[in-house]
């Protein structure tokens, strides 16, 4: 898709057509872009730029924020479309995705017909535009698909895959990051094809199994298929705060916070955790990040929250000013639940209370529902678990 967040914003919102529109946070604290209409991008401001940056580039810049929700929405309608096309179709984000169209050709369809229909089918069902890249392998088509944007097609005939790569700079090729492109541009290597003309065990001495992978994609060989499970390996959530903060008070309540938007993101993917990650960035940039793996998995908003806090608080030293602060969930189970475990114990280690009824359990679970329901109908976190203790909570 093309500029996905801001074209979203522009279609919703007559108002900012034809004007550039940066989607993302507050100039004023350390937000960042997340989006750059294209009319924002003649001036020089992209996605991951400081939104400071952005605004002191292009002034004028409408200011969006963010409705990942929206976003989403729109993406389930523009992968039904590409469904159409094929059933083999595989989400790589929100707004991009393979489509693996080998049988419509064996039936006797164009690449070229194929792509032209799902440009035109987006762009009618929803305003808005896709840049296709036609090519007999996926890395090759991912590239080719940013090469003529917005609203664009390119082609890749067979047997032209080098070729095509060859002039593009390094930079373009799948998996090498503003580091690795550093490296490599300091061994003279500029261009795809620079890599490609290197000997193989020039590239294995320097980057490893990395180097053989670099080899075989700068030549234009990537014989991957389409996979159709992408289960997610994470969630996570994290605040970058306009001003460095030292209060504890103030750090547990967004831990909190980040504890519920986890859980809730959990449930409504049908996940479990067993592992809890916390996230500290001092005001110099020095991270700490620990995290815990748990007996049993969980989804729970209380029990992350707790062993986020206990994970943390080592770190939260007097005199200590913090820019960042997240938490996280891995190891992540697609399991049907059982029981329903206590919204306020069973983190994975012994519980000091008494083992609940089913009354109990069934009662929490109600709880848990309402409050999940109550956020999804008027957004973020509106109600939340408080940070008393458990004994506490009893008493509410």
């Amino acid at each position: 898709m093309d500029a996905f967040f801001a074209s979203v914003e522009q279609r919703d919102q007559p108002e900012l057509r034809g004007k550039p529109v940066l989607v993302g946070g507050s100039p004023r604290s350390r937000g960042v872009v997340a989006a750059a209409s294209y009319e924002a991008r003649v001036f020089g401001c992209r996605s991951a730029m400081p939104m400071r940056t952005a605004v002191r580039l292009c002034p004028q810049a409408e200011i969006v924020r963010p409705r990942f929700s929206r976003y989403r929405e729109v993406s389930a309608e523009i992968m039904s479309i590409f469904r159409e096309v094929s059933p083999l179709v595989e989400p790589l984000s929100v707004d991009e995705a393979f489509v693996d169209i080998t049988y419509r050709v064996g039936e006797g369809a164009t690449p070229v017909e194929l792509a032209q229909w799902i440009r035109e089918r987006v762009t009618r069902e929803t305003q808005l535009t896709v840049s296709c890249g036609v090519a007999t392998s996926k890395s090759v088509a991912k590239i080719a698909s940013d090469q003529n944007k917005p609203n664009g097609l390119t082609v890749v005939p067979p047997g032209q895959e080098a070729a095509f790569l060859a002039p593009l700079p390094i930079s373009d090729l799948w998996g090498v990051g503003p580091k690795t492109a550093e490296r490599l541009l300091g061994a003279g290597i500029e261009t795809i094809g620079d890599l490609a003309d290197r000997p193989l065990p020039w590239l294995i001495d320097r980057f490893g199994s990395r180097g053989e992978w670099f080899w075989q994609l700068a030549r234009g060989l990537d014989d991957r298929d389409i996979s159709l499970e992408r289960e997610a390996k994470s969630i996570s959530s994290e605040m970058t705060f306009a001003e460095d903060v030292s209060s504890e008070a103030t750090l547990t309540k967004v831990v909190a916070d980040q504890a519920a938007a986890v859980a809730r993101r959990l449930t409504e993917s049908g996940f479990r955790a067993r592992t809890v990650q916390g996230k500290l960035r001092l005001y110099d940039f020095t991270t700490f990040t620990r995290q815990r793996t748990l007996a049993k998995p969980i989804n729970d908003a209380a029990a992350i929250e707790r062993t986020a806090l206990a994970l943390l608080r080592e770190q939260l030293a007097p005199l200590r000013k913090f820019r960042l602060v997240g938490v996280g969930v891995s190891a992540l189970e697609r399991r049907p639940i059982a029981a329903q475990l206590s919204l306020f114990d069973q983190t994975g280690g012994p519980s000091l209370e008494p083992p609940q009824s089913t009354a109990r359990r069934e009662r929490q679970r109600v709880v848990d529902e309402a409050v999940r329901e109550l956020n999804e109908k008027y957004g973020g976190d509106i109600v939340r678990f408080g940070t008393a203790s458990p004994s506490d909570r009893e008493s509410l």
